[in-house]
């Protein structure tokens, strides 16, 4: 069963909107999945209610869980859902590190406009640490909410970054998640983007979150 981890050491990178869309994706494949939030900010959580609220399917069961019963929690709950997606809060804290000792998985979402070298070098430590207690965990960094603009590289040039550090732990996935409103929009609605319809429909989001889904459940 995938244990996929969304989190990092910086907030606002966007990791809450990459668990609810690829944990809303795995749902339109047929699996059951259970949405995990140990962020005490509650993002996930609340989009799950708002879903719950409007009655949209796929459904999702969200469950908080804070400190060191994360473990446990997710032993007992394995054998009854297919995936386990974890929106953990963006700072080192227990809960990062709980999860980390869980997943099978973990992505970690950079601002291009704000690439921060000794956070990502730390958090390759953080990595390995965790790699100690849960040797089949594989670690990945995703560009998140990068310009749309079209003359600007700040998502080439962040990724030339990334690369320049050598990191040991962390490899930095294909595909690039850009700032667009219908993310923004189908948060507020307990949707992800490829739910999104008519007007508010955006093929570029769609295409770029698909993209990831591919990378973490078929690469």
């Amino acid at each position: 069963m995938p244990i996929i981890l969304f989190g990092g050491e910086k907030g606002g990178t966007g990791k809450s909107t990459l668990a609810t869309n690829i944990a809303v994706m795995r749902a339109r494949a047929g699996h059951d999945v259970l949405l995990l939030d140990t962020d005490k900010q509650a993002t996930s959580s609340k989009w799950a209610s708002v879903r719950e609220e409007e009655v949209i399917a796929p459904g999702l069961f969200a469950v908080q869980k804070f400190g060191k019963g994360i473990p446990a929690l997710v032993q007992d709950l394995q054998s009854r859902y297919d995936d386990i997606i974890i929106d953990a809060g963006g700072r080192d804290n227990p809960e990062l590190r709980y999860a980390l000792a869980i997943a099978e998985k973990a992505y970690i979402p950079v601002l291009p406009s704000d690439f921060d070298a000794w956070t990502i070098r730390d958090m390759d430590r953080l990595i390995e640490m965790a790699q100690s207690f849960n040797p089949d965990l594989t670690a990945y960094i995703v560009i998140s909410r990068a310009s749309t603009h079209p003359q600007s590289r700040e998502a080439d040039g962040t990724r030339e970054d990334i690369l320049g550090e050598q990191l040991e732990q962390l490899t930095i996935t294909d595909t690039v998640i850009f700032e667009r409103v219908a993310y923004r929009k189908a948060a507020r609605n307990g949707k992800a983007v490829v739910e999104l319809s008519n007007k508010d429909r955006d093929e570029k989001a769609i295409f770029e979150i698909e993209a990831l889904y591919k990378e973490v459940f078929v690469a």
